[in-house]
């Protein structure tokens, strides 16, 4: 058990009082000269718009959609702790165009972000910028372009849902138990992306068996690394990593167990391709590429955060909201139904296949509309290599967070009209039949530029495969009636989970 040295407490203890008597003083000098911005929030010297995140820190991405939403060119810039520290938050289209796009060299993600994801990400792919994110990006781009990754992709997911997903949900019905379906689809993710990108199997759908400690750890590593991004300012978890207490503690114990879980997989992974023996897995086409192991460990676990709890949320929060609008439901499952009796006599096989996936439009819409509403990253930031005007005006200097808001641009009216607050997934198309995708500027959930998420399709095509899956056999009934809350990590949760119980339909029977 960690214990502080007494010289390590009496600093710390030092440390807070002195910093706790400073703010007090700065609040109270500076209360008489504060200043409030055309969006209504106050800004001190010194300290910047620090109380006002204090005060909103339960709701800061319903206060971020408020102030961008009154802001004529909808973008925002917030004081932080200290002199220099300037977040600049936008939600203009333009904007996040050149951000990403236009001027793509001058806003890497920058050592303020990635020293927040290192020591869990270390030098992945998203958490790396320059030479070392190329290099990757185009091994990553190559294999995610094979016939032969997405064939495997297919199977991995008809053997998850067939002898994992269906079976649990049937038992469920059987047992008139409550299942918590963003747990569900957590676990399936996790197993999912696990096969894909590691070739190993963690069985967290299998409930009889315990949990893997590398799952938990995961878990674990990833709050405490969301931690980090809410600090006020960067010295705040800084200092707590350096005297180890805390959520510093608890990343550093679990990135320590995440990271010798991963090395053993590459370490026996290695074993078994010296003996020739054949895998389709992310893993070992990085090891064929000649990469060391610390730079694939990193390469892997990058994969398996961009691939577990993003699907998993936007699926959460679609079945959901499905539950509240059942013509949409009945839509999905008339488009589905249709896809597979138009199928040629000689392919009547009882699984979904790629073509069949490439043809659920509708669905696609229902993902996207319920993405722009749930996004799973709820915002990304960038740092400013050099000073810089944004299209709208707005001064950057170098050094400063720009951020865009994927949350807050899905509440903009002036983007998706005065409905934007409301679930239609008929707005995602230019005529009947005819699905319109937005600009990834407008509609940044992947991200946009050389930087778009290389997963897309991937994910897309999880999706479609587990919601019709689910959809076209069962009914779920929310235990909940109230809306639930979006908790914001580091990827957006549905707060307390989704209770729901599980009936069997009767009036579709496809499979």
């Amino acid at each position: 058990m960690f214990t502080l040295s007494l010289l390590q407490f009496f600093t710390l203890l030092f440390i807070l009082l002195y910093l706790f008597s400073l703010l007090r003083i700065l609040v109270a000098s500076a209360t008489s000269s504060s200043s409030s911005s055309s969006n209504g929030h106050k800004s001190y010297p010194l300290i910047g718009s620090l109380i006002s995140f204090h005060q909103n820190s339960h709701r800061l991405i319903h206060w971020f959609t408020h102030l961008l939403s009154v802001s004529p060119s909808q973008t925002i810039v917030l004081n932080r702790l200290g002199w220099k520290n300037k977040m600049i938050i936008t939600a203009n289209p333009a904007n996040v165009e050149y951000i990403l796009r236009s001027n793509f060299e001058n806003y890497p993600k920058g050592k303020p972000f990635t020293d927040i994801l290192g020591d869990f990400l270390g030098m992945g792919i998203f958490n790396v910028d320059g030479e070392l994110w190329s290099t990757q990006r185009k091994l990553a781009s190559h294999e995610f372009s094979t016939k032969s990754l997405r064939e495997f992709i297919i199977s991995v997911l008809e053997e998850e849902i067939t002898t994992r997903l269906i079976p649990l949900l049937e038992s469920s019905i059987e047992n008139d138990g409550v299942l918590d379906m963003q747990d569900v689809l957590k676990r399936l993710a996790f197993d999912t992306i696990c096969k894909i990108s590691l070739g190993w199997d963690p069985c967290c759908l299998d409930y009889t068996r315990p949990v893997p400690a590398l799952v938990t750890a995961f878990d674990v590593a990833a709050g405490a690394s969301a931690i980090r991004g809410t600090a006020p300012a960067t010295w705040v978890w800084k200092a707590k990593r350096l005297f180890n207490v805390g959520s510093e503690r608890r990343l550093k114990e679990s990135v320590g167990v995440v990271h010798s879980s991963v090395t053993e997989i590459i370490r026996e992974r290695r074993k078994q391709m010296a003996g020739s023996e054949s895998r389709r897995d992310l893993l070992s086409r990085f090891i064929s590429a000649g990469h060391g192991d610390e730079l694939v460990r990193d390469m892997v676990i990058s994969f398996m955060m961009a691939g577990r709890d993003t699907t998993s949320s936007a699926m959460t929060w679609l079945l959901w909201l499905l539950t509240w609008h059942p013509t949409v439901k009945k839509n999905i499952l008339d488009e589905v139904a249709t896809i597979v009796n138009d199928r040629d006599q000689s392919n009547k096989s009882q699984s979904l296949n790629f073509e069949d996936l490439k043809k659920m439009d509708y669905l696609k819409a229902c993902l996207c509309e319920s993405m722009r509403l749930y996004p799973p990253v709820l915002w990304d930031s960038k740092h400013a290599g050099d000073d810089d005007v944004l299209p709208d005006g707005t001064p950057v200097h170098k050094g400063n967070r720009v951020m865009y808001f994927p949350y807050g641009m899905g509440r903009m009216k002036s983007l998706w009209g005065k409905d934007c607050l409301s679930f239609k997934p008929d707005r995602w198309f230019t005529e009947p039949g005819v699905l319109k995708m937005e600009t990834p500027y407008k509609f940044p959930v992947f991200q946009g530029g050389p930087r778009i998420c290389l997963g897309k399709e991937m994910a897309f095509m999880q999706m479609k495969y587990v919601v019709a899956s689910v959809l076209k056999r069962f009914e779920l009934i929310p235990v909940c009636l109230e809306k639930p809350v979006l908790l914001p990590m580091l990827t957006a949760h549905m707060d307390g989970g989704f209770k729901v119980r599980v009936h069997r339909r009767s009036d579709f029977d496809l499979l």
